[in-house]
């Protein structure tokens, strides 16, 4: 019979999605059953962060693997510690150094609060992740550790200048056709805002002048673009998440298409403030023309986690600008300057650390990163 029945880490949700944020205290229990005299060496709980990619080429014969990781914070708590003497002695007995816990169901408590930095969400892809996790461990001398994890669902809510992205983005596109058509084509096409969160649903609409020879059909595409970095090299992974299409445009003639392009319930937030793994989304809106160079204009979407609140969004704005820009201006001045990311420069160019140590909590914590 083995002396360890079950070892299980739970955690109290602070909301109805079960997600935490920067900032948030994690409470929960540690859950021991034990069916003997179990002598323990250590005994602790710990919550961490990490973002970690992987991916191999090929070069002629040889594979070459590139590889990344980042550590966002951890937190660690000795639910069984030893005192100054090595020693302690409480619901249990000692025994050559060593606690010795009795048979039964003990319960351990535990709080931990999130740091309050700038950390990604939660997220999984093809060539990496990025995973924040309960992690209980018990270990005794000569025996293999016991350990429980849980994971943690994190919504970052590093969103700088939120309420920028809450402005009416228009993009105006001019083009002249040749060679198998003639004439002209002017678009102009608006989009309600740059922010939206799972669920709901973007509004574009395109005004068309279609002042040329040619017949076109009007179509949106909303894509999402991940880039995996390690070793001084990326790796993409994009992807189509929704596509539509409008009626036809005859020659020499103006038309309004609109479209409702719904945002999957389960879509990945955006993420920018991970220096290994980003995530971004973008809407295009495009005319197919047979035989001719398609005009198009494309907008940056920002998915924010459904729980992100907006404050004082101010008065309807427009955001203008036109084909080739990847991201929006500047926002307005009234707006707070981006907060700081509390990281701390190392001596190794490519490493960032912060380290710190609670005496009397026994709390660690480390934020550093390795490209």
């Amino acid at each position: 019979m083995p002396a360890i029945k079950s070892l299980t880490v739970l955690y109290d949700a602070l909301n109805e999605e079960g997600t935490f944020s920067e900032g948030d205290t994690i409470r929960g229990k540690v859950t021991l059953a034990v069916e003997k005299p179990t002598a323990v060496q250590s005994f602790f709980v710990k919550v961490k962060g990490d973002a970690q990619v992987r991916w191999t080429t090929r070069s002629g014969n040889h594979n070459h693997t590139h590889s990344a990781r980042c550590r966002y914070f951890k937190l660690k708590h000795f639910l069984i510690a030893e005192s100054a003497n090595g020693r302690r002695c409480s619901m249990s007995q000692c025994l050559f150094g060593f606690t010795v816990i009795p048979p039964g169901v003990h319960v351990y408590n535990f709080s931990f609060t999130i740091p309050s930095t700038s950390m990604p969400s939660s997220f999984k892809g093809i060539h990496g992740k990025i995973v924040y996790m309960l992690e209980a461990k018990l270990s005794r001398s000569w025996k293999v550790d016991k350990t429980a994890d849980k994971i943690i669902i994190f919504h970052s809510k590093s969103f700088p200048h939120l309420q920028s992205l809450m402005f009416k983005q228009v993009a105006v596109k001019d083009k002249e056709l040749g060679i198998f058509s003639s004439g002209k084509v002017h678009m102009e096409v608006t989009v309600e805002r740059t922010a939206y969160a799972p669920g709901e649903t973007a509004v574009v609409v395109a005004k068309i002048n279609n002042n040329s020879s040619s017949d076109m059909t009007p179509k949106v595409r909303f894509s999402q673009a991940i880039v995996y970095t390690a070793s001084g090299r990326t790796k993409h992974e994009n992807s189509t998440v929704n596509k539509m299409a409008g009626h036809n445009i005859g020659a020499h003639s103006e038309k309004e298409v609109s479209w409702a392009v719904k945002i999957p319930t389960h879509q990945k937030p955006t993420i920018k403030n991970c220096k290994i793994i980003s995530v971004e989304y973008f809407l295009k809106v495009y005319l197919d023309i047979s035989f001719a160079f398609d005009p198009e204009v494309t907008f940056p979407v920002i998915i924010i986690p459904p729980r992100q609140q907006v404050e004082d969004a101010g008065q309807p704005n427009v955001v203008v600008w036109r084909e080739g820009h990847k991201t929006p201006p500047a926002p307005p001045s009234k707006l707070p300057s981006t907060p700081p990311s509390g990281e701390i420069n190392g001596t190794d160019p490519v490493t960032k650390c912060y380290l710190g140590y609670g005496q009397k909590s026994r709390l660690y914590i480390v934020h550093c990163c390795t490209l």
